[in-house]
């Protein structure tokens, strides 16, 4: 389905795309850098709408959200393409994928709200490829996921406009936000695009109310220095100490397979560097370790014992630790 984009404006001839922080300017005929936006005769056009290539029933804890409703059931979206061209991407499949690509089926919102309710998970995650260049058909489907009690997250890059963030967070519960680096020459050289902007949109998300947790994806040689990673956890800290933080294991892919999976004693050392600056800090891609579980901040406690995407014990009372009483930030409910 081709709809008319929700976040543009008119440049004589020419239209600028407002959805992503590339803000695109486009002459006629011409395709946005996420391939699934044109001009045409001077509107801005959007090609992807409802177009699916991926759904799957995960455990939250997948995606990965440690702190949004845990041990929760979220019925998983793909569509096709990207606005970063990431050479270590891991879904490149269909995140370097195009219209053409031979999988796709088309959804209405109708249709995401009426899975749901079939395969019975509590809320839905758009994912697997980039999230905010399927703004208009997200938008119109959390509008309803929403209105029936359900939840929705994003699990983004974060290169979300401020427009876009201003529609998305009247209908957005948590987003998972991959800061892939914290180095310009990083994201200029690897993503094609600017750190900057990430930082500002998870900083806007944030003061829109949206949920938070973010991953870093921990690369041999690229973003794994021990400064480069304190420089990381200050900023998140300046935001909110309480953010939750994941240290997730590379694995060799796509363009990038000269690279060696990060080792566990790199992964360690991310953590121990961050706790000195945030309340909650996690390993992924390395199941068992007890860098999965959450602990009080304030006395030790363990809080939630996982096991890769499985919660094997919840000890919380509420939203508290049952030792000591503090407070957890964690979101165990959601408002319609």
């Amino acid at each position: 389905m081709i709809v008319e984009s929700y976040l543009y404006e008119k440049l004589n001839g020419k239209v600028r795309c407002k959805t992503c922080m590339h803000y695109c300017v486009l002459s006629e005929d011409k395709w946005g850098i996420c391939r699934v936006r044109k001009n045409e005769n001077g509107k801005l056009m959007v090609y992807n709408y409802g177009m699916v290539s991926s759904i799957a029933v995960d455990p939250i804890e997948k995606k990965p959200f440690h702190h949004f409703m845990p041990g929760s059931r979220v019925l998983s979206f793909g569509g096709v393409s990207c606005n970063f061209r990431c050479s270590h991407c891991q879904n490149y499949e269909i995140s370097f994928a195009d219209l053409t690509f031979p999988y796709l089926r088309e959804l209405t919102p109708e249709d995401v709200l009426n899975m749901l309710k079939e395969r019975d998970a509590d809320g839905v995650a758009w994912t697997y490829n980039e999230p905010s260049i399927w703004h208009e058909f997200a938008y119109d489907a959390n509008k309803l996921v929403k209105e029936e009690g359900y939840y929705a997250t994003y699990v983004t890059n974060g290169y979300l406009s401020f427009e876009a963030i201003d529609e998305i967070s009247k209908y957005l519960d948590a987003a998972n936000v991959d800061v892939k680096a914290f180095n310009e020459e990083f994201y200029r050289k690897i993503c094609k695009a600017k750190l900057e902007k990430v930082l500002e949109a998870v900083e806007y998300l944030y003061k829109k109310g949206v949920f938070i947790e973010i991953t870093y994806l921990v690369i041999p040689e690229l973003n794994d220095k021990r400064e480069e990673i304190k420089s990381f956890a200050e900023w998140v800290a300046g935001i909110d100490r309480r953010i939750p933080v994941h240290f997730s294991r590379f694995h060799p892919d796509f363009q990038m397979l000269d690279k060696n999976p990060t080792p566990i004693k790199t992964l360690e050392m991310a953590v121990e560097v961050a706790r000195e600056y945030l309340d909650y800090v996690y390993i992924g891609n390395v199941w068992g370790h007890k860098y999965e579980d959450t602990f009080c901040p304030n006395c030790g406690y363990l809080l939630i014992d996982r096991h890769g995407f499985y919660i094997v014990k919840n000890n919380l009372k509420g939203n508290r630790c049952p030792n000591c009483g503090e407070k957890q930030n964690f979101v165990l409910e959601v408002k319609r």
